[in-house]
């Protein structure tokens, strides 16, 4: 019931998102200037202009920004939100530590996550203390800062905190409390711990490699996926085709090969259809969640069509690579 002013604000915002009609005319059209014309008529007009997609990025990173504040601010549960904004967080804190470690300013790279400034993430980086970071990752600060102490291969500090940002939403999932996010963070743990694992049999990498870039925090168990660290892809495949994810992983396999590529944009789609229920949905934060995927989903789709008209790709291939819209 905490969530019964919220959602119907969310209802209307819903109202904004771009139908699979609209996504069809876009992929149809044959110049980006003519995908300008169709998004004047939408949220996105504000940043229609000449040359307009060579600041479309930036453009939807201030549009996400903006969202991302605006339910910080009215979500019952700010942790809610942050559970998604946080992939953000954590690509900050990758890049803030390595600027950190090598000298470098990096601070157009960063990307506003509704919750924690740039001076907040470059300080608590630089003292390895601070009182708004959760304590959970700021030991993940701490464990990058001892890991660079011994090794100065920065790959590490992806691999460290890649790691515990899986760790960080499974923790979140199950503080909340509600099923229908913490069934959508297990699958998408257990998903990439699927592709880290490809690509690692792909890469021929080490068994203590392996250890350190897979989850714990799925509902596959990390010494399942080390059992194929000698293994050809034929038998990860195999074993992927008797797990729960079969039917969902049978169209990306192919004579015992991964289409890796294909497979993320499948587990966008998944992961999106978790939250179809949100459509019949009054109470709870389902809604909120539905409405974040289906935002990230649209900017995927956006940038994805601005920069195939400015490749000039055929319609085909760009409606190939387009994420399942959702329809309010």
């Amino acid at each position: 019931m905490e969530y019964h002013e919220l959602n119907p604000l969310i209802r209307g915002r819903e109202l904004e998102l771009l139908s699979n009609e609209t996504f069809e005319r876009m992929i149809q059209t044959n110049s980006v200037e003519a995908l300008g014309e169709i998004l004047k008529s939408t949220i996105y007009s504000p940043y229609i202009y000449d040359g307009y997609e060579y600041d479309f990025e930036q453009n939807l990173l201030k549009e996400q920004s903006r969202l991302f504040r605006w339910l910080k601010e009215s979500a019952p549960e700010p942790e809610i939100v942050w559970i998604y904004t946080m992939r953000y967080t954590f690509h900050n804190l990758k890049v803030l530590t390595k600027a950190e470690m090598t000298n470098q300013n990096l601070d157009h790279l960063y990307i506003d996550d509704g919750f924690y400034s740039l001076e907040t993430l470059k300080d608590a980086i630089h003292t390895q203390v601070s009182n708004e970071l959760p304590e959970s990752i700021m030991d993940s600060i701490r464990e990058v800062r001892d890991y660079f102490e011994e090794s100065t291969i920065l790959q590490g500090i992806d691999v460290i905190y890649d790691r515990q940002f899986l760790t960080e939403q499974r923790r979140l999932a199950d503080k909340l409390g509600y099923q229908e996010l913490l069934t959508e963070v297990i699958a998408f743990i257990d998903l990439t711990n699927i592709t880290t694992m490809a690509r690692g049999i792909l890469q021929k990498r080490t068994y203590g490699f392996m250890t350190t870039v897979l989850s714990s925090s799925g509902s596959i168990e990390k010494e399942v996926f080390l059992n194929f660290v000698d293994k050809d892809m034929e038998a990860y495949t195999n074993f992927l085709l008797e797990t729960d994810y079969a039917e969902f992983l049978r169209p990306v396999i192919r004579e015992g090969n991964l289409d890796l590529v294909k497979l993320e944009q499948l587990k966008d789609d998944y992961l999106s259809s978790l939250y179809q229920e949100a459509q019949t949905q009054a109470f709870g934060p389902l809604p909120l969640l539905a409405f974040l995927n289906a935002k990230e989903v649209e900017s995927k789709n956006l940038r994805l069509l601005v920069i195939g008209k400015r490749s000039h790709f055929e319609p085909e291939t760009i409606r190939k690579r387009v994420r399942q819209v959702y329809d309010a």
